[in-house]
């Protein structure tokens, strides 16, 4: 059977040129058309902890959710939510029994954001300043938008845009995965078009990179997605690489539109949320 979406995937992770250690984690599934990044915090290696248990559970859970959905016929983007929603749920819990499990795991969290694609849609999840951004017909857009107190003093009105890169709190978050019991994880859906590319990024890469280098980068070639991953990771450390650095890019080669579903179809899927 042929795919509803097929895409071509690359990812780098890198220690930076200041941290001893890596509390990055990245993960994908190629089948299932789903990608995961995470950005840990937390005392000793608690950090790399919490996005390694992220990432493998969000991965893991979603092509296990996503199976018999592929058996059973299209899903509708509700159904997709409504999982994606589910998964990062049970991925807070998971992370949370972690660490009363083991003492020296106490306060870790991570960010996250995830994607998956299905037929002409993509839907992403996140909590924190992990990023989703699509470059399409040479603009680039941020299609996630920061869990941080910085964005919240810019939404505010109180500094500008641009002074957040550079801003003394600029890493305080403001949502985060393990932290607490109750999450409020934030899920959006986009449209699909052929050679489209997403790039999942953790701030390593957004803080030292500004929209209009990485549109430049993004400009001069996407023909070779593992180049263009290392490109990046590159200039992020070229810039002075001062967190981990982790990018996952997917290119849509080909998508197909979403099946129209009958007014029964809608109804079962409206009750089985």
């Amino acid at each position: 059977m042929t795919p509803s979406v097929v895409l071509k995937f690359a990812a780098k992770t890198d220690t930076g040129l200041v941290r001893t250690h890596n509390e990055d984690a990245i993960a994908f599934d190629e089948a299932c058309n789903v990608l995961v990044l995470a950005d840990g915090m937390g005392g000793y290696n608690a950090g790399e902890v919490a996005s390694r248990l992220a990432t493998e559970f969000v991965r893991a859970e979603l092509v296990q959710r996503l199976a018999p959905l592929s058996r059973e016929g299209p899903a509708s983007i509700l159904q997709l939510q409504k999982i994606m929603r589910e998964v990062v749920g049970a991925a807070n819990d998971h992370i949370l029994n972690a660490a009363l499990a083991e003492p020296a795991y106490r306060g870790m969290g991570t960010t996250l954001v995830a994607a998956l694609f299905d037929h002409d849609r993509v839907v992403l999840a996140h909590l924190g300043d992990s990023r989703c951004y699509r470059f399409r017909q040479g603009v680039l857009t941020q299609l996630t938008h920061d869990h941080s107190q910085v964005q919240e003093q810019i939404d505010a009105g109180l500094v500008p845009p641009d002074w957040g890169r550079f801003a003394p709190n600029k890493n305080l978050i403001t949502r985060a995965l393990g932290v607490a019991a109750y999450i409020d994880t934030e899920i959006s859906d986009h449209v699909v078009q052929e050679g489209d590319l997403y790039l999942l990024c953790s701030d390593g890469l957004s803080d030292m990179l500004d929209a209009d280098v990485m549109t430049a980068m993004l400009q001069a070639d996407t023909d070779d997605l593992e180049l263009l991953a290392e490109a990046l990771v590159h200039a992020a450390n070229q810039q002075g690489g001062r967190d981990n650095i982790s990018v996952l890019v997917a290119q849509v080669q080909s998508c197909s539109k979403s099946p129209q579903i009958g007014t029964i179809d809608r109804l079962k899927n409206w009750l089985s949320i």
